[in-house]
């Protein structure tokens, strides 16, 4: 099954026509339904926008200090 839009025209001209239809009304722009559910997607972006924020405010110094030496060795570690 494809969800996906269709194509956009490739030529520059062909594209111009496209777009003055679309925003005179004379087509309609394709949406597509991915299957999300918008007030749960902004309910998502909301938790993930405060969440590095709310941990970092948790964490002892200690702790956070632990967690950075470990990204730095892992970081600074060749690939085996």
């Amino acid at each position: 099954m494809n969800t996906s839009k269709p194509k956009r025209p490739r030529d520059p001209n062909q594209l111009a026509h496209l777009i003055a239809a679309i925003a005179t009304g004379e087509v309609d722009d394709a949406k597509t339904d991915d299957g999300k559910n918008p007030a749960a997607v902004a309910l998502g972006r909301k938790g993930g926008l405060k969440g590095g924020k709310a941990r970092a405010k948790k964490l002892t110094a200690e702790e956070r200090s632990a967690i950075a030496k470990k990204a730095a060795k892992k970081r600074w570690t060749k690939p085996t």
